[in-house]
Parts: structure tokens; C-alpha cells; sequence
């Protein structure tokens, strides 16, 4: 098959972008013919490695660009005349393509495989300022509720109706996990399907020794509960000084999170390490006994928990959004209440002070993630549905030539 993926960035520095990296690696792997396309933006500033670029901007034209990009429109229409796909797979499109690019996919086989909640949410995340999730509808209540300035609110209300407009033109609509799937559906996006995350199989870590060692990979912002973990390490530590925490990843509450830690008093325990890039983070996760997945918000995945898994880490993760689908509780890790301290605590403990426990929970994991969340899950998953919605369009290539 000849498939087009679309994506908003094609750095490989995002969960969602070396998801779709590797899922263009894993189709050219078994034969197929696939490129990428993608806007210039860059959230973190890194080679683009997408096959068709157009215009693309993390700076203030992007509450504009991200509504009307006729770039990316025309790139796309190239594209489609060139490559004569027989499939387009569309994940993250409306923070830089933007819905101006839906009209051209009508006559042509295409899913719709979305990350966040952009298609229900303005801004993807389905959760007020005040920390809780958003039950209401997207509208007036967006600007009134602090979620969106007066500036933004009419461009985004804007791609809304775009979008509202435009997107049946996908025959299916995938979703990463059955939280996020009944999200959608309650709020009238259906069918969904549901396609994990991949994770790249990778050989199992070594034996534990000590010291005990927590670790945390993701951005350090509100919603990811670095707070939390903070001060349950800190209830932790009197009773296993040993122990260690790393943390790696950047963001707004870095300074703030860093002073929290010396008001602890568990500076000289926890190590920042930064942003790394996969490999390097994966070489300082090696000998973790725990990886704690701490986020407020109902994240539709958490690619984190999957990787920790795969590595043979036993997993902490809130139980909110896709981590219950991810993790058993019990079994791989443990699963807890969002921003409790104490309830993080006790589980935190338990696994910094048992490392035999650590290491049955981390190889159960592993055990799940080959079986559940591998990359070749994944891909064979997105061939069984590019053959079904091809079925449906036996001449679908007499729409690509009117494109010319």
C-alpha cells in the first residue's frame, strides 16, 4: 500500500511524534510505500523528518495559522497528486495544519487518529485551570471559564466549526485508548475505534541492586503531578534514606518544583536530569525500581507507563485517563488517586523498600507490554484498518486525478 501520514511537527522529540516515526518505520519495514507530512514548527528545536513540509510556526501567528493554513493545504494537495496514496492517516492536525486541509481528503480513504481531545477541546485537554476535568461543551463557556483568552477564543471557536464542518470526511476515527474512546463518543464523535500505543520492544533490564531508585519521565507542568511525587517521596524517605529520585524533563514549574524539593528537605536525593533524548533517558531509567506516572489530568494514554513497562519497571500511575487499560493494578504496579499524597506514598514505599516485590511487578509488566503494547501490535493493527476503509473505495484514485 501507498500511505500518507499527517502529523503537526516531525521532530522526533514528542510522544505523538516518534509514535508516528515509528509507525512510518514499521510500514516501510513490511513493504509499504509511506511518507509523512508535516508543518516546519518546532516544539523543541530538533531535525524535521518529514517527507512534505509546509508552513508551521510555535510563535504568536500560530492562533491564526492554526485555523487557516493555506500551506499546508497546498502541500497537501501535492502530495495527494503526486503520491497517489491509497490511504491518509491523520493524527495531530489542528495546533499547525489546521482543518482548511479536510475538503481534499472527502474522495479519499483516511482515519483520523487523534492523540488529545483537540477535536472536543479547544485545548486538547478536556481540563479547567482549576485542575478539574471539563464536563462541559465546547462554546462561550471556553472564554468564561479561563480556559481561553478573549484573543483566542474567536480563532479557536472558529477551527471548531471548521472542524464541526468538515470531519466526516474520515471514514474512521481511532483513539488511543477506551477512556478516551467513551470521551469522544459522549460528546458525539463515533464510531471510534481503538489502537494503543506502541512501545519499542527492547531487551529486559538488569537484575535490581540497590540504591532504591524512583523515577519520573515527562514535562514538568502542573498537570503532570510532579508536586505530588515530591512530597510522597519526601514521606518516603525518613523510612528509606537510601533511596534515590530522578527526574527527567523540562517545563514552567522546573524552578518552582526544584525549591519545593529543598523545602522538603530531599534535595540531596533527587537528581534532575533534564530533557534527554529517548535512549540516554532509558540508560539513566536502568536500574528503577519504581516509575511513577503521577498526572492530575485523564492524559488518553501515557506512552511513559508503556516504556517503563517494556524496560521490566514496576509502574505508580494515577488511575485516571488510559492508565487503568495500561497498568494492573496489583500485578504490574500499582494504581492510585490523583494528586493524594499519601495514597502515593504507601505504594512508593512499599517498592523502595521490597526490591523482590520490584522485581516481580517489573518483569509481570514486561511480560504485558510484549504481549499488549509492542510498535508490531500497533502497526499490524493500522494494516488491518487501512485494508477495511480501502475496501469501500475501489476507484478512490479518480478523485486524486481531479486534484491536478
Amino acid at each position: 500500500m501507498k500511505i500518507l501520514l499527517l502529523h503537526d511537527y516531525s521532530t522526533a522529540t514528542g510522544g505523538a511524534e516518534l509514535q508516528m516515526l515509528s509507525l512510518r518505520q514499521g510500514l516501510r519495514d513490511r513493504g509499504h510505500q509511506v511518507r509523512l507530512l508535516a508543518s516546519r514548527a518546532q516544539m523543541v528545536k530538533s531535525p524535521l523528518l518529514s517527507d512534505y513540509t509546509c508552513f508551521g510556526t510555535t510563535s504568536k501567528l500560530q492562533v491564526l495559522s492554526q485555523v487557516v493554513n493555506p500551506s499546508a493545504y497546498l502541500t497537501l494537495q501535492r502530495a495527494l497528486y503526486n503520491f497517489q496514496p491509497d490511504v491518509v492517516h491523520v493524527r495531530m492536525f489542528m495546533w499547525q495544519l489546521s482543518p482548511l486541509i479536510l475538503p481534499l481528503l472527502r474522495d479519499v480513504p483516511c482515519l483520523y487518529q487523534t492523540a488529545v481531545y483537540k477535536a472536543i477541546c479547544p485545548l486538547g485537554t478536556k481540563v479547567l485551570p482549576n485542575g478539574r476535568s471539563c464536563k462541559f461543551v465546547a462554546g462561550v463557556v471556553c472564554w468564561r471559564s479561563g480556559c481561553l483568552t478573549a484573543q483566542s477564543w474567536l480563532p479557536l471557536m472558529l477551527q471548531r466549526q471548521l472542524w464541526q464542518r468538515w470531519r466526516h470526511v474520515f471514514d474512521r476515527v481511532v483513539a488511543l485508548s477506551h477512556g478516551m474512546k467513551a470521551k469522544l463518543e459522549a460528546e458525539g464523535i463515533s464510531p471510534v475505534e481503538v489502537v494503543h500505543n506502541g512501545v519499542p520492544e527492547r531487551p529486559m533490564r538488569p537484575a535490581l541492586q540497590g540504591p532504591p531508585t524512583a523515577v519520573f519521565a515527562g514535562r514538568l507542568v502542573p498537570e503532570k503531578g510532579v508536586e505530588v511525587l515530591l512530597r510522597a517521596f519526601a514521606q518516603v524517605l525518613p523510612q528509606v534514606p537510601q533511596a534515590r529520585l530522578l527526574i527527567a524533563g523540562q517545563g514552567s514549574e522546573a524552578n518552582f518544583l526544584q525549591t519545593l524539593a529543598a523545602e522538603l528537605g530531599v534535595s540531596n536525593s533527587v537528581n534532575w536530569l533534564g530533557h534527554l533524548p529517548f535512549a540516554e533517558m532509558e540508560r539513566h531509567f536502568e536500574a528503577a525500581w519504581v516509575q511513577v506516572v503521577p498526572s492530575q489530568w485523564e492524559e488518553p494514554f501515557g506512552n511513559v507507563s508503556t516504556e517503563a513497562m517494556m524496560r521490566g519497571t514496576a509502574v505508580i500511575a494515577s488511575a485516571v485517563g488510559g492508565q487503568p487499560e495500561i497498568v494492573q493494578d496489583g500485578v504490574t504496579g500499582f494504581l492510585v488517586p490523583p494528586g493524594d499524597v499519601d495514597a502515593l506514598a504507601n505504594p512508593l514505599l512499599r517498592l523502595l523498600w521490597d526490591r523482590p516485590l520490584a522485581e516481580q511487578m517489573g518483569q509481570s509488566g514486561r511480560q504485558r507490554a510484549l504481549k499488549h503494547f509492542s510498535e508490531t501490535q500497533r502497526t499490524h493493527r493500522f494494516i488491518d484498518i487501512y485494508q477495511q476503509i480501502r475496501a469501500d473505495y475501489p476507484t478512490c484514485s479518480r478523485s486524486l486525478d481531479a486534484l491536478a
